[in-house]
């Protein structure tokens, strides 16, 4: 289902969350299949409505569906990282793989380092899986750096913290 123009936008609370879901559950899902238990890989609906709620949620449409989604918080007081009380963060960040390799990746996290920017962000972080190596290397081409290690609550893996500055 590849062809048309991708619209970026804001997520409205209109848009449908169980497509969303579903979009998130395909985009996650070889990594799944690989033994890592990542949020948006299985998460129900509420979950999905709840995250994208959490933050800045930005979605990349094609031909009226949903085909990508990111979210992007300020920095957390009450997270257990110290590195994400003093940085902004994203997450939930997936594109279905019907559309993958087409560059939508790439601009919604342009999009979202820049909103990052606007808002006073020194730095723009995320985790995921060490095991992911194929997602390293893709952030790590992103300009984005290992920071440290990570051990969230109920995963199956431990993370990496990755960051990139996003001012000189």
């Amino acid at each position: 289902m590849k062809g048309g123009e991708v619209i970026y936008r804001d997520w409205r609370p209109d848009d449908p969350v169980g497509d969303i879901t579903a979009m998130l559950h395909a985009a996650y899902r070889a990594h799944a299949l690989m033994g890592f238990n990542f949020t948006a890989a299985d998460q129900d609906d509420a979950t999905t409505l709840q995250r994208l709620s959490s933050g800045r949620s930005m979605v990349a449409e094609m031909n009226g569906r949903i085909v990508g989604t990111i979210t992007l918080h300020g920095p957390q007081a009450a997270d257990m990282c110290l590195w994400y009380r003093e940085h902004y963060s994203f997450e939930q960040f997936g594109v279905h793989p019907s559309h993958q390799k087409l560059g939508i990746g790439r601009e919604l996290l342009r999009r979202t380092e820049e909103r990052a920017r606007e808002a006073g962000a020194r730095e723009l972080a995320f985790d995921t899986s060490e095991g992911a190596t194929d997602l390293c290397r893709w952030y790590a081409k992103m300009d984005y750096r290992f920071i440290k290690h990570l051990s969230r609550n109920g995963k199956t893996y431990r993370s990496v913290i990755l960051s990139k500055a996003l001012i000189d």
